[in-house]
């Protein structure tokens, strides 16, 4: 029999797939909650009972889509929490806080401030990934801080610490870059089918192995502690990345190009194959 915490799971990603990808199915729960189709039609059934304001059936997806009416019952309706969903390969659920059968866990974590992002955009953002669509809007940028139309083909969301950002390919540059999700403004637009998708693009095609080591400016006492905290092999940390994010993941390991410009007891880490990356690192182009 199901605890009351596993069916406000299953409501909670019924409303969240609902209102950031504007379609939810039984085949939704099917796949990701591990549910037979007559308990994934019974879910959606029951929710649609105890809410029944929030969907409405629609014969052209072949599922339910959110009414003018829909309220955020269990979601927070903050994009960061679907995102954070799709980018822990939709197996790891969040904690419903609101559910006072959920275990509490003795941890804090910080709070960031939100980025204020429509819904809208996102429905179209999946679509164009998952069909390989152009899609046209209007982006601000800290060089241009008038919104302008940018049509650019999206292909993956990606999170860089603080924010998120949508890597595509931008027609107006003639590349791939990487667009701040909560700097598009106004409506959004599908076209037609790209060519360019995450297959074309050389940035996120392209593997590199970031090594770093201790600051040698510290002392050896203080580098055997630095070696201990991230088990270093031989003295060095190898991390994995596609080259596109090379840059965002030294940020945030807080890794400067120019450690001399830091302390090295808050610099800790250097770079040590910088010449290897630099065709990569935003500073160097």
């Amino acid at each position: 029999m199901k605890s009351k915490l596993e069916l406000t799971q299953r409501y909670w990603l019924i409303e969240l797939l609902a209102w950031w990808e504007g379609r939810v199915c039984t085949s939704h729960l099917i796949k990701h909650m591990a549910l037979g189709r007559g308990q994934a039609q019974a879910d959606l059934a029951s929710y649609q009972k105890l809410y029944p304001r929030q969907l409405q059936l629609d014969a052209s997806i072949k599922g339910f889509r959110p009414t003018a009416d829909f309220c955020c019952q269990l979601i927070s309706g903050d994009v960061v929490e679907y995102l954070n969903w799709l980018s822990l390969s939709q197996q790891t659920y969040l904690e419903i806080s609101s559910d006072r059968e959920s275990t509490q866990w003795p941890f804090y974590a910080l709070t960031l401030p939100a980025r204020p992002i429509e819904p809208s955009l996102i429905r179209i953002l999946v679509q164009a990934m998952r069909k390989q669509l152009r899609v046209d809007l209007a982006y601000l940028s800290l060089t241009n801080p008038t919104a302008e139309g940018r049509i650019i083909a999206p292909h993956h969301f990606v999170r860089t610490g603080l924010r998120w950002h949508v890597r595509g390919y931008d027609e107006k540059h003639r590349q791939y870059r990487d667009f701040v999700l909560s700097r598009f403004r106004g409506d959004a637009e599908l076209l037609d089918k790209s060519e360019f998708g995450a297959a074309q693009d050389p940035g996120w095609q392209t593997q590199l192995e970031i090594q770093l080591t201790p600051d040698p400016r510290l002392s050896t006492a203080q580098q055997q502690v630095i070696a201990e905290d991230y088990r270093l092999t031989d003295g060095v940390l190898r991390l994995q990345t596609r080259a596109c994010l090379a840059q965002y993941l030294l940020q945030e390991m807080q890794v400067s190009l120019k450690p001399e410009l830091h302390s090295p007891e808050s610099q800790q880490l250097v770079l040590h194959n910088q010449a290897e990356l630099s065709p990569w690192l935003f500073s160097q182009r």
